[in-house]
């Protein structure tokens, strides 16, 4: 990391890059770098790519009387983990202003467009079709005029090229049927000089040191224009209503955003509620309603599936404003309230540090996640459910949070939601499951129905599943999912269906896929809840949080039985491998139990309950009322559907 915290590997002139290059120098300067930045050694394949690409590249500019461009080798895009292979940075020949060229370097010699689309390419070395270097390297200029305060008021400052340098007409001319403008140019070795000439169109032969100067410096933040879109995006999809304690949220967070603004301080706001609170809803009304007044702000979550589905919610239009979606790790190099409001969602999935194995070791300040999280902006938001926390290592609660803002002489105010809208809007329902798993004090209650939610038991996994599927006919969407008691195969060979991994008695089904792509039909993990595909898969407590759908089955394993008069906690019957020897037993208890919680509420309308155990079985029948009892699944009749409700999971 270069001074100024910016992540990127190396910079110099393009005569000096040349030089180095030629002495063999240059390779070790970035593998050491490298290994700096990222906390471990870049794969052969990376260095191979290096000493292959950075020379042709300073060659041309040196041909092309460039040499006193500044070349940004392997530069890091602001708040992501995406790296672009070269910027230039230099001096624009006609205007006499900073001028910028990102490129894109690939070494492959053939390469053709994708049958079903020309934006995506296939090439022999990769299994699966990849971007089009074209359409990613406008990309990664479109991400840096959006997050870089030097760029985001002079967009007309960048440009993008892919350079295909071993590539002949032959080998890759499909690849020009991709769009081409500005900030996406196609080039290929075969070709060199039309290469040179671009470069002399967009860069003079003057130093481009300060031009570099003034990009390293830019100011991270999501740009006006940026938050002009996401403004009509997140604006326009909001079909929801905040109501009386949700609306005090609201209105907090905007009250405290604005005294931040006129006294020039900081103050923490937590909003905290269960399952269905409308914490999520809060937050994009907050985000819509802060990009509407030009207020600086984004949005971050601890969880692939909950900011994937986020991502797809607010920005399915418009693929930048998925960019203003987070995770809590992206903070770690933030500069200090450099952004007005952070909105932290699933604020429960924080971890102690942001740091994991790949951390480099310049980041590894020991500094909590919470902390940089609060440092990062003038408001910090953090939406909570304490009882979610489900694996170790999470601590996303109201004391650690006040505890931290007290540590910074910062005022916090807390929010509680009591209403939800989850579950059927029925408290009873979620206070009994409190009770029954033991979360909160007084031991488990019977269920009595309020008409707001509905409970079901199951004989059989086969029974919970056909009743489930007979919901799903009539429109509704359906879901089942179980403890972390059955192995998860997660490299599945190309070609091959899931494993049935979840296997009880005759019957198998398996987890939901492990990873972002689908697998034989079956739906990425980020989207196993809301595609209706979805279903016939298990859902693991991981891909269930934070999402909900109409009927929901809880399979119950036999890492928590009920014997005599409570609950046995086995955690030899847990495979989750986030439990290790040394995770003491009153946290698996906790967690596990607080697994349940999660995965028995995320029903709308009602839930169908199974235990892998016949002594539990006997017991929920006892707790599950006589109406669950007399009212086998099969036998009962679903609620006429609502009006306006379309094809759903």
């Amino acid at each position: 990391m270069l001074p100024g915290g910016h992540p990127l590997l190396f910079r110099d002139s393009a005569t000096a890059v040349a030089a180095e290059c030629h002495s063999g120098a240059l390779f070790f300067r970035l593998t050491e770098q490298f290994v700096h930045v990222h906390g471990h050694k870049p794969s052969s394949s990376e260095v191979r790519s290096w000493e292959r690409s950075i020379p042709v590249l300073a060659n041309a500019l040196n041909d092309a009387g460039l040499g006193q461009v500044e070349m940004l080798l392997e530069y890091g895009l602001p708040l992501n983990s995406k790296r672009a292979d070269a910027v230039l940075a230099g001096v624009h020949p006609r205007t006499g202003l900073p001028s910028y060229v990102v490129v894109e370097l690939k070494q492959w010699s053939s390469a053709e467009p994708d049958d079903d689309d020309p934006s995506l390419c296939r090439i022999d070395a990769y299994a699966r079709a990849v971007l089009n270097p074209v359409n990613q390297v406008r990309g990664y200029c479109e991400y840096l005029i959006s997050f870089n305060g030097a760029l985001a008021e002079h967009p007309e400052r960048v440009s993008g090229a892919a350079y295909l340098h071993n590539a002949t007409e032959f080998g890759v001319s499909g690849l020009f049927e991709a769009e081409q403008d500005e900030r996406g140019r196609l080039f290929i070795g075969a070709r060199r000089g039309e290469f040179i000439d671009f470069l002399r169109t967009k860069l003079g032969a003057e130093s481009g040191a300060s031009a570099a100067d003034e990009l390293v410096d830019g100011k991270v933040g999501p740009s006006k224009q940026l938050m002009a879109v996401a403004a009509r995006e997140v604006r326009e999809r909001e079909q929801f209503v905040l109501l009386d304690e949700q609306q005090v949220a609201y209105r907090k967070v905007l009250n405290a955003v604005r005294r931040a603004k006129q006294s020039d301080h900081k103050e923490v706001v937590v909003v905290t509620g269960g399952p269905g609170t409308g914490k999520s809803v809060i937050a994009l009304s907050l985000l819509g309603e802060l990009y509407r007044q030009g207020v600086t702000a984004l949005h971050a979550t601890g969880s692939n599936s909950f900011t994937t589905t986020m991502r797809k919610v607010a920005g399915a239009r418009k693929r930048e404003v998925q960019e203003l979606f987070k995770y809590f790790n992206s903070f770690m190099t933030a500069e200090r309230n450099s952004l007005d409001v952070l909105i932290c969602d699933e604020a429960h999935r924080m971890r102690e540090t942001s740091a994991n194995r790949y951390t480099s070791a310049a980041n590894r300040t020991g500094k909590a996640q919470i902390e940089e999280l609060i440092d990062a902006a003038r408001v910090p938001v953090f939406l909570l459910d304490e009882h979610q926390v489900v694996r170790p290592g999470e601590m996303g609660t109201v004391a650690q949070i006040e505890a931290a803002a007290a540590k910074k002489g910062l005022r916090c105010e807390v929010v509680p939601l009591d209403s939800q809208f989850r579950c059927g809007g029925s408290d009873a329902y979620l206070r009994w499951v409190v009770r029954l798993l033991g979360l909160e004090p007084g031991g488990p209650v019977t269920w009595e129905p309020d008409g707001k939610m509905q409970l079901l038991l199951a004989d059989s996994p086969q029974e919970m599943e056909a009743f489930l599927d007979g919901r799903r006919s009539q429109n509704y969407s359906a879901r089942m999912s179980a403890g972390y008691c059955w192995k998860w195969t997660k490299k599945v060979p190309p070609g091959q269906a899931l494993p049935a991994d979840v296997v009880i008695g005759e019957w198998e089904r398996p987890w939901n896929v492990y990873g972002d792509r689908a697998v034989s039909g079956a739906p990425p993990a980020a989207l196993w809840a809301t595609d209706p595909a979805g279903f016939g898969q298990v859902g693991c407590v991981y891909t269930a949080q934070g999402f909900e759908y109409d009927w929901s089955g809880v399979i119950i394993g036999p890492d928590l039985v009920w014997r005599g008069d409570g609950w046995i906690i086995d955690r030899t019957a847990s495979k989750d491998p986030i439990f290790k020897k040394s995770t003491p037993e009153a946290d698996v208890a906790r967690l596990i139990r607080n697994t349940y919680k999660v995965l028995l509420t995320r029903g709308m309308i009602g839930t169908v309950v199974y235990s892998a155990d016949p002594e539990t079985r006997e017991k929920l029948r006892e707790l599950a009322g006589a109406e669950a009892r007399a009212r086998q699944p099969e036998m009962v009749a679903a609620p006429a559907l609502s009006t306006g409700s379309g094809p759903r999971g």
